[in-house]
Formats: C-alpha cells, sequence, structure tokens
C-alpha cells in the first residue's frame, strides 16, 4: 500500500468522490470522422479517406468535465455556446453524458464551437474549426458571472478551474469578478490558459501553462533545459502575479512544479504517444482534484504528470480512466 505524508493512494482516490469542482470556460463538440486511407486523390497530392464512423465527443472545457467526472468527483460546468443546431447537439451530449447544462448560457449572437478531426488509421490526417473567436459582449458576461457565483454557493464547490482556449468565453472582467469572489469563499482557483487572457490571471492559487504558452503569454524565449532559468522565469512570474503556484508542463519532459515550498521537475514516464490531445485538460483535472484535498505540490503534480502520460496512449481526446491510472500509480509504486 502507498503511502503520501500518512495518506495512501487509495485514500486519495477514495476522496475524489467527495469533491464538487466548478469549471468554467470555452467547450465546444469535438467531432471525429474515422475512416481507412488506401490511396491518393487524383485531383491534389492528398490521401482520400473512405468514411467508416463518425462521431461527436464533449470538447475543451467540457473535456474538463468528463476528467473529473471519471474521476469520481462533480462537475459543474459553466459557459457560453450558440443558440443553434450545434448547441442541440452539446446539450444532448450532456445529457447522454450526465452532466447538468444549469451553467449553460446561449447566445444569439455566436455560434457553438465545433472541430471535427478526420482520422486516417490511428492518425490524424485533417482539422476543420467551425468557432468565433471574439469575446462575449458585456451582459453575457455579467450574466455568466453570476451564474457561477449561484453555482458556486449553492453547489458548494471546492476548486474553480478556468479552462481558456482564446474563444472568447473567458473575458478578463469575468476572471477579475470570480478570482475576486472565490477569494471571499475561499474556494481555490486553478488556470489552464492561453495567450490572450494570460496576464489576466492575477491572485490564483495554481496556474497550469505549457512551454509554448508560457513563453508567448510572456514574450520570452529561455531555455526549459537550463534549471536555473526556469526556475527563475517561474519565481519571477508568481511575485509579479501574486500566484502560489506554478505548474509547467514540459512535454515529453515531464512536468515542472514550483511553489514557495518546492522546486520540482517530474520526469515523464515512457510512453506508445497515439496523440496528445486532450493531455492538457488531464492534467489541469488532477491538479484541481489534488488542490481541493489540500495536498502537497509533489503529490499534485506527481499524480497530474502520470494521468496526462496515460491519456496521450489514446487516440482522439478522451478523459482518463480512474482505475487504470490507481493501477499505474501503485505499481509505479509513487
Amino acid at each position: 500500500m502507498q503511502q503520501f505524508n500518512n495518506i495512501t493512494i487509495q485514500q486519495i482516490f477514495k476522496s475524489f468522490n467527495n469533491l464538487n469542482v466548478l469549471i468554467i470556460g470555452d467547450v465546444m463538440i469535438d467531432t471525429y470522422v474515422w475512416g481507412n486511407v488506401n490511396r491518393i486523390s487524383p485531383e491534389a497530392p492528398v490521401p482520400i479517406v473512405s468514411i467508416t464512423k463518425k462521431e461527436n465527443r464533449l470538447g475543451g472545457a467540457a473535456n474538463v468535465a468528463l476528467n473529473i467526472q471519471a474521476m469520481g468527483a462533480n462537475p459543474i460546468l459553466c459557459s457560453v455556446i450558440g443558440n443553434d443546431d450545434g448547441s442541440k447537439v452539446f446539450i444532448d451530449l450532456l445529457k447522454k453524458q450526465k452532466l447538468s447544462s444549469d451553467g449553460i448560457l446561449k447566445s444569439k449572437t455566436r455560434i457553438t464551437t465545433i472541430k471535427t478531426r478526420v482520422i486516417g488509421g490511428n492518425h490524424q490526417m485533417l482539422r476543420v474549426d467551425e468557432e468565433i473567436e471574439s469575446c462575449v459582449n458585456t451582459d453575457e458576461t455579467n450574466a455568466l458571472s453570476e451564474k457561477i457565483k449561484i453555482l458556486v454557493t449553492s453547489k458548494k464547490a471546492d476548486v474553480i478551474i478556468f479552462e481558456d482556449y482564446d474563444k472568447g468565453c473567458i473575458t478578463p472582467q469575468l476572471i477579475k469578478n470570480i478570482v475576486a469572489f472565490a477569494k471571499q469563499n475561499n474556494v481555490p482557483v486553478v488556470v489552464d490558459p492561453k495567450k490572450k487572457n494570460f496576464m489576466a490571471y492575477n491572485g490564483v492559487t495554481l496556474f497550469k501553462p505549457n512551454l509554448k504558452e508560457l513563453k508567448e503569454g510572456l514574450a520570452v524565449d529561455f531555455d526549459p533545459d537550463n534549471r536555473k532559468e526556469l526556475e527563475k522565469i517561474a519565481a519571477d512570474f508568481i511575485k509579479k502575479q501574486n500566484i502560489k503556484s506554478v505548474l509547467i508542463t514540459l512535454s515529453e519532459k515531464g512536468l515542472y512544479i514550483h511553489s514557495a515550498s518546492t522546486k520540482v521537475i517530474i520526469p515523464a514516464h515512457v510512453r506508445n504517444i497515439s496523440d496528445v490531445s486532450g493531455a492538457g485538460d488531464t492534467v489541469i483535472s488532477l491538479a484541481a482534484l489534488c488542490l481541493a484535498l489540500n495536498l502537497s505540490p509533489v503529490i499534485t503534480a506527481t499524480l497530474a504528470n502520470l494521468a496526462g502520460g496515460l491519456v496521450c496512449e489514446k487516440v482522439g481526446v478522451v478523459p482518463i480512466d480512474k482505475k487504470q491510472l490507481l493501477d499505474e500509480a501503485i505499481r509505479l509504486k509513487l
């Protein structure tokens, strides 16, 4: 039986079942077109995909909700979608997954984001996006903000996740409102950022960029293999943004956790990588759950790192398998 500071890994996984996690962010439909590739088109030098199956899945921030649900916790999803055919498909997908749509608002000025991936064999060949990337308007921001505050209180949220895909649902004003509200109610806030709002998340509990997002967000270039340089970038960012901890994903090298008490690189485990799509969603989900249980930064980073690697072994955006993650954690004697 494995132990982390007198708590077993089994006890940690059981405790996840008691958590309520509120997720704010850009939701979307991930449409998959599966097929076989046997020849090249005579019209252009491109492969011809003979379609065998089509499938719609919940994506974006909704995939974070799926990961939270897969770990046994209760996800509360908050977002803005269109008032269109895509929104009907999205709501139906929520119902099929037994996820609430209480936090979903419909806008007459937007479309529901749909990302269509064409997969030949086990490899993604093409992606087609239908989306609006401009920010939701002030009225929609205010309506979403009020909806979130009500749900945080009524559902007794243990942690809040901002899942930002730069599609306009999350605005600087929304961030400011909810981070202030979370502080008043002692609810930790974790962030999976993108470029637009990168510097808007002042005062959050945990901030999780990947290397590309960190370099673009700070408009700096640095060598991640230079440990002192990495530590300085993280330390300066934490001080400037008044953030408690930064979790930087380092792709195949694992991830780096930096807080007042911890400065550790957690190496990646060797994997047969099929698809990295959605790995960040899984990492932020595990990090949020661990943070809600007030686990140490090292435990948080270790479990998030392991979970992110496991989902990369599967094709497409899929949530983590709780049993597989637990079995793997025990096997590796974490």
